[in-house]
């Protein structure tokens, strides 16, 4: 049984190992789904509970910058693909052969095939002006939004639902579809459903398109690009030896 919502007497207590479990077993078994989606539709209450993890992200100033379309329409989604396709095709130009016709190849998109797709979108004029934490970078409120998308992807991971983020797309045929107004900015278009299975690694990765790359090679040390230092010998020694979950 899924809590509606969690008292605030229990939001303090340590999270028990099968909660643990389940969070990071949500991290590393999220896919970017573009195929395998099945016929079977989304519950409303799932998708309500997706959606209400996603507006409780974290967001610079309290400013919860974000909107959330839900998509259905047939006509809609095929003026999107159509876009897709038109991008694709031009994206394509900068890659030469083979590695363009393999491109080409993948899936990667399901906006006819998913259920749902749901358009995120970042208003930065919400709450007017002034948002404590904004003034000296104001990118943090698209990265707010950023925070939104993760915590969607993860709670749609735990309902068992697939998600595919689909980035080759024109903003301004997202403007122009979706009616948004001027200073509203698409962020990320997504097309959700259940799916037959999720992969074990992501798609990209199987294909060899290219490679997961290892902790130790992305985490430095007080300095850009410092990798030893004896501050931290033990979490080296442990990023080294520290089992790949995905």
């Amino acid at each position: 049984m899924i809590k509606r919502k969690i008292p605030y007497s229990k939001m303090n207590e340590k999270f028990s190992d099968n909660e643990k479990n389940g969070f990071y077993k949500a991290i590393f078994s999220r896919r970017d789904v573009r195929s395998k989606f099945t016929s079977e539709s989304i519950d409303d209450e799932v998708l309500t509970r997706i959606l209400n993890a996603a507006h409780h992200a974290p967001s610079v100033g309290f400013s919860q910058p974000w909107n959330f379309i839900l998509i259905k329409d047939s006509e809609t989604r095929r003026r999107i693909k159509d876009s897709f396709e038109k991008e694709r095709k031009n994206s394509s130009k900068l890659v030469e052969e083979p590695r363009r016709s393999k491109y080409l190849s993948f899936k990667l998109e399901g906006i006819l095939d998913s259920p749902v797709n749901v358009c995120v979108t970042y208003d930065p004029s919400r709450f007017g002006p002034f948002v404590i934490g904004k003034s000296s970078i104001p990118d943090t409120g698209l990265y707010s939004v950023c925070c939104a998308i993760q915590n969607l992807w993860l709670a749609a991971r735990t309902e068992g639902i697939g998600l595919g983020w689909v980035s080759i797309l024109s903003n301004e045929t997202l403007k122009e579809v979706l009616e948004l107004p001027e200073h509203i900015m698409p962020i990320a278009y997504l097309c959700l459903g259940h799916v037959s299975e999720f992969a074990p690694k992501p798609d990209l990765e199987t294909a060899g398109w290219l490679p997961r790359l290892e902790l130790k090679d992305v985490v430095f040390y007080e300095r850009w690009e410092q990798k030893q230092t004896p501050n931290w010998n033990k979490i080296q020694e442990l990023i080294k030896t520290h089992l790949d979950y995905a």
